[in-house]
């Protein structure tokens, strides 16, 4: 009876440690911060928050099997990894991105969701992830041939755009480094609490909600419209306190539809509707699963997206640098292939680090149209 009440407590105190432990390594600075103060009210006052979370459009159950978060997460690291993983390096350039010339309108795309669009002359950074896409270093290791870049050799960035507070989209490392060089932050509602607690001035932060709209500078040349996304969001254990999102960003040069993560569902059509006109979308294609089938986008829909979006030129992101889901590393190139074939996609094959020359676009997009005739 005394060795049964021991090992009790012996239990007891083992689960104890482990609790203080987990607390002390979550309140580490990468894991950020969740709202207070002001911005939390104003998050109350948000049509997608409700019962104390952001929501999305239409129920969206984030597991789909009865396995549950913890055997998803025992599978992720302990289960065959073959394939999941490129034999050799993945072809990658490395390019002097402060050489770029100011005149260039193109994109770098860095793997997985990160790249930089230059347009206008503006420099625009979509979720940089340089350093650390995963809490510990272990978890999340980048594939051979794509830690190509590093955030001092970014240029300076007029527009920083975080989709969601993921630690795949949104690295503390690298945004801390990238403090001195950025003008301004846009982001969804509650992800600025994360840059003003890691030391970046509240003024240069634009947070915001779905269906908001906000110029970007003096004479209103650069628009960026925050739009729904299918996701959830949350770097802890406390999930969809901050909000996630896709953008719209339209410039003097070109219109630029920012997917960010998310499954299928109706806002694709929706924003097709409202934005008649876009001319790149850059959308995911990679790390899904069908247990997890309504936050990240399936294949079968990757070429519907598009078709709803009505872009006439279309970039695949959110693969070939992380493995985060059972798929083999290259079967979303395939997926994009297919998708092109099937649906008619204007389709930009990006090869890492090599940029991409977006002028062809914007000519053919202030081509005068033919006449119709009656």
């Amino acid at each position: 009876m005394k060795r049964t009440g021991m090992t009790a407590w012996i239990m007891i105190g083992a689960a104890a440690a482990l609790a203080v432990a987990a607390l002390v390594w979550s309140i580490r600075p990468g894991f950020g911060r969740l709202p207070r103060g002001e911005r939390l009210e104003r998050i109350r006052q948000s049509p997608n928050f409700r019962d104390g979370k952001f929501r999305n459009r239409h129920f969206t159950a984030l597991m789909t099997s009865d396995r549950g978060r913890l055997r998803a997460m025992w599978d992720f690291l302990f289960a065959d990894r073959t394939g999941r993983v490129p034999e050799s390096p993945v072809p990658a350039l490395k390019t002097d991105l402060k050489q770029l010339s100011p005149t260039f309108d193109g994109l770098v795309w860095f793997g997985h969701s990160s790249y930089l669009l230059q347009l206008y002359g503006k420099r625009i950074l979509v979720d940089p992830v340089f350093c650390q896409a995963a809490p510990v270093s272990f978890l999340n290791r980048a594939f051979p041939g794509t830690e190509l870049y590093k955030p001092e050799e970014m240029p300076a960035i007029d527009y920083l755009i975080i989709t969601h507070d993921h630690w795949d989209h949104l690295d503390y490392r690298t945004v801390v480094a990238l403090k001195e060089r950025v003008h301004a932050v846009i982001c969804p509602l509650g992800v600025g609490e994360h840059f003003e607690y890691w030391g970046y001035d509240p003024h240069v932060i634009r947070e915001m909600d779905w269906q908001e709209t906000a110029p970007l500078d003096a004479d209103s040349a650069f628009v960026v419209h925050c739009l729904p996304a299918r996701h959830f969001s949350g770097r802890g254990l406390r999930q969809d306190r901050t909000l996630w999102a896709s953008f719209l960003l339209q410039t003097p040069s070109l219109t630029v539809y920012i997917g960010g993560d998310g499954g299928y569902d109706t806002h694709f059509a929706e924003i097709g509707r409202t934005f008649p006109r876009i001319d790149l979308a850059l959308v995911e294609n990679g790390q899904y699963d069908e247990q997890w089938r309504y936050i990240h986008l399936m294949p079968r829909y990757l070429g519907r997206a598009c078709r709803e979006l009505k872009a006439r030129y279309v970039v695949t992101v959110h693969h070939s640098k992380y493995a985060l889901a059972r798929h083999r590393w290259d079967e979303p190139l395939e997926n994009e292939a297919e998708a092109a074939r099937r649906d008619s996609l204007r389709l930009i094959v990006a090869r890492i680090g090599q940029p991409v020359d977006l002028q062809p676009i914007v000519a053919s997009r202030e081509a005068p149209q033919p006449a119709v005739k009656n």
